[in-house]
């Protein structure tokens, strides 16, 4: 998925728009300024909040401080330090002047009060149009801010509008606000007169609810940073060359280029560049151009920055009144849900803050300045406007506490058959494979991590798992007994993300199909409507088994592995439950190796290479660890270490946690030792050799070997991962697939040949200053 998922659009280009009737630039306004009936909702403020410069340095860690105070509101404004004053590419002279940037139409006075577009228009009230041109038909794809509909014209939406420069917009804007509010002919004392924010906000809830004119805006929502730039600065900035200040904003976690990955947001491991939920959209707004009610994709939360122009006024509704907020727009607008039951799916439709109170829906009102941050949290309704010519930026984060809602979001949008833009099960499984690959690391760096205070019995991200198990278990349950299960591949949706054929419900932890269509998928509810297939010839794809799910819980519950680690020690080296048939992929080697391939002073043998997973963590930058992989080599035996005996290594399919490694003492098999990485495993074997040789040595002991023989052991050699085995590796891997692997050969081998050409001119030049 390269897109932010919306429901569809269409039409001409906004290069095909028929502006036959003239230019917006030179179109009259007719509109004019009612004060006498300003319609200003009394609605309370959100919180406003002033980080220091400490404070301000941690983006992730200042939000989460925020939460237990803003998030009752659904809404907040945050207003950086004062010597926080980022740069904005865009007002570049060769920007601001020559890049173009589309728009689209919206009609003010219909965004509330229209009749359905299936009935004819049967309006008594007098309608005048601000421009003297006719309608448009063409449209644009739907967005988070505004939306569009198709050229049937069956459903209301935003036709496409002009292209504009940024200085040609911000004429046109000016133009129109001076024109509807007669500036020209105002002045305040010595001052050119301008409307208050208040006086904007009174005239807009009038067109809204008492149209008389028809307000015909433009708005450029919804544009691709990734196209038109950044207000941000980038490194990849023309200016960031020259301005040392640049640095500071180009990594600042408060860049809403950065934001999203950030350490601490789960959409750190989303490896597609979504647009408008990982890259942030541009909107340039004018006087009265709306954003309508809506919740973020997936209920994330969003931040939006101003960087320059007038106030954008927000108002918001706390996530848990969400259906408050649903069921009084359906009650105030029931012939606009009748004929589009989703049509707050569509973003096109503003009912009054005061209607939404007298509905005991809470609602409050943020006023946004230039420079100002609004922060909105999950599954908080807002909308509002444009007090004048302006332009902002957002983007979606998902900081673990948003789990809960993410998940709530999935099963909404499946009951309603509503495409998802993320795969929010592989964020969670994500997240909980970091956590516990840091928990196995190294644990002082744990204690550090992000994800230390989201683990625990009562942790955010344990009890996200838990419940994501639980729904699982309840859905395999209700099964057919004749099913057939079978471990996913590895790298199953590495490039195409299954979904439900009925539902759309994301498929990347389990999936139903049969024998006679294996392109077909279902989601594990909708398997009865896979086909007319006996139930037998149906398979169920499961990312992990539920006892594999169940250590990873346990994991975060103990903040320990010993659990996966008894799952290895256990059944895990079947990789799978007995009734589970498991698909490997990539080419492999199973028979038995004979002759001994020298490893140092150590001679590996390997007993079975085994097969390649190219997906994350089953290869690193130094080795390939093929799946099934065993060898053997003779080392100083943990229990009695004046003799040699035989160490097995394995290589363990750990389920969604990745490789597992294993190091047994033949003959003794309680004798084994269990982890993420190779040289850890070895690590172990080491410590135990060297406290049983101090042990006996206290004992007095002789012909101990001495601890200084210990102190060189790699475990990756001892695993076998090193030349000439390696090799035989590689050739598991015709195709390269385990990238990370066969980037740094690359990386090494045009390092060896730039060293290598270096002294060659070296050697030239000395032979010729000689000669």
């Amino acid at each position: 998925m390269g897109k932010k998922v919306r429901p569809p659009g269409g039409g001409k280009k906004n290069d095909e728009v028929d502006d036959s009737l003239g230019s917006p630039q030179h179109r009259k306004v007719l509109g004019r300024w009612v004060p006498d009936e300003a319609c200003r909702p009394i609605v309370d403020h959100a919180p406003v909040f002033y980080p220091t410069e400490e404070e301000f340095k941690d983006t992730m860690a200042y939000i989460a401080s925020i939460r237990s105070t803003a998030e009752a509101y659904g809404i907040c404004r945050i207003v950086p330090p004062a010597s926080w004053r980022p740069p904005c590419t865009l007002k570049e002279k060769d920007v601001w002047e020559n890049v173009k940037f589309s728009t689209r139409i919206q009609y003010v006075d219909l965004l509330q009060n229209r009749e359905p577009m299936r009935k004819k228009p049967t309006r008594k009230r007098k309608r005048q149009r601000l421009f003297n041109s006719r309608r448009r038909r063409c449209a644009r794809t739907a967005s988070s801010e505004v939306n569009a509909v198709s050229n049937s014209e069956e459903n209301f939406g935003f036709k496409s509008g002009s292209d504009f420069t940024f200085a040609d917009f911000q004429d046109f804007a000016d133009e129109f606000k001076e024109s509807y509010f007669d500036v020209k002919d105002r002045t305040q004392g010595d001052k050119k007169w301008v409307p208050s924010v208040e006086e904007i906000e009174g005239e807009y809830w009038r067109i809204i609810e008492q149209p008389t004119d028809e307000v015909e805006v433009y708005y450029g929502a919804d544009l691709e940073t990734g196209v038109l730039g950044s207000g941000f600065p980038k490194a990849s900035s023309s200016s960031s060359t020259t301005d040392p200040t640049f640095h500071r904003y180009i990594t600042s976690g408060w860049n809403l280029n950065n934001l999203p990955r950030l350490p601490g947001s789960l959409l750190g491991f989303e490896e597609c560049n979504i647009s408008g939920v990982v890259v942030p959209w541009l909107y340039i707004g004018m006087c009265f151009s709306s954003f309508c009610w809506h919740v973020e994709d997936h209920h994330l939360y969003s931040l939006n920055y101003l960087h320059w122009g007038d106030q954008k006024i927000w108002y918001g509704v706390p996530g848990n009144h969400a259906t408050k907020l649903e069921n009084a727009m359906k009650k105030h607008l029931p012939y606009l849900f009748e004929e589009q039951p989703d049509l707050l799916n569509q973003l096109v439709t503003q009912l009054t803050p005061s209607v939404l109170k007298s509905e005991g829906v809470p609602i409050h009102r943020v006023v946004q300045n230039a420079g100002d941050f609004v922060l909105t949290f999950p599954r908080a309704y807002h909308a509002g406007f444009n007090c004048g010519f302006n332009c902002a930026e957002a983007v979606n984060v998902a900081p673990v506490d948003w789990l809960k809602n993410g998940q709530r979001a999935v099963e909404l949008y499946s009951s309603q058959h509503h495409k998802t833009s993320i795969s929010h099960d592989k964020l969670l499984l994500a997240a909980v494979v970091k956590t516990i690959r840091s928990i196995c690391s190294n644990k002082e760096l744990f204690e550090r991590c992000r994800w230390k205070g989201v683990t625990g019995i009562n942790g955010t991200l344990t009890r996200a798992l838990k419940a994501r198990i639980r729904l699982e278990e309840k859905r395999i349950a209700n099964l057919p007994a004749t099913v057939q299960y079978q471990k996913m591949e590895g790298n199953c949706d590495l490039n195409t993300e299954r979904e439900c054929f009925s539902c759309l419900y994301d498929l990347h932890l389990a999936a139903a199909r049969c024998s006679c269509s294996r392109d077909k998928f279902a989601c594990l509810r909708h398997v009865d409507l896979l086909c007319e297939c006996d139930p037998s010839n149906i398979t169920i794809l499961l990312r992990d088994t539920m006892d594999g799910l169940n250590a990873l819980a346990k994991a975060l519950e103990e903040e320990s592995v010993s659990a996966i680690e008894s799952q290895a020690l256990g059944t895990m080296e079947d990789s799978c439950d007995p009734c589970m048939k498991d698909e490997c992929v990539g080419h492999s080697e199973d028979s038995e190796v004979g002759s001994s391939l020298g490893c140092n002073d150590l001679s590996v043998e390997p007993v079975k290479l085994g097969s390649i997973v190219p997906v994350k963590h089953w290869c690193n930058k130094d080795a390939i660890f093929p799946k099934g992989y065993k060898s053997r080599v003779k080392f100083f035996s943990i229990r009695n270490p004046r003799i040699r005996g035989y160490y097995t290594s394995e290589v363990l399919d750990g389920g969604i946690i990745g490789p597992l490694f294993k190091v047994s003492l033949e003959g003794h098999l309680e004798e084994s030792f269990v982890h993420i990485e190779p040289e850890e495993c070895w690590r172990k074997v080491v410590q135990r050799l060297e406290n049983e040789i101090k042990s006996q040595k206290s004992l007095g002991v002789e012909g101990l070997p001495h601890l200084q023989q210990l102190k060189d052991i790699n475990g990756l050699k001892m695993f076998g991962f090193s030349q000439p085995i390696l090799k035989a590796i590689e050739a598991l891997d015709p195709d390269r697939k385990c990238t990370e692997y066969w980037r740094n050969r690359q990386a090494m081998k045009l390092e060896v040949a730039d060293v290598e050409e270096e002294t060659k001119l070296a050697v030239e030049s000395q032979d010729t200053s000689s000669s």
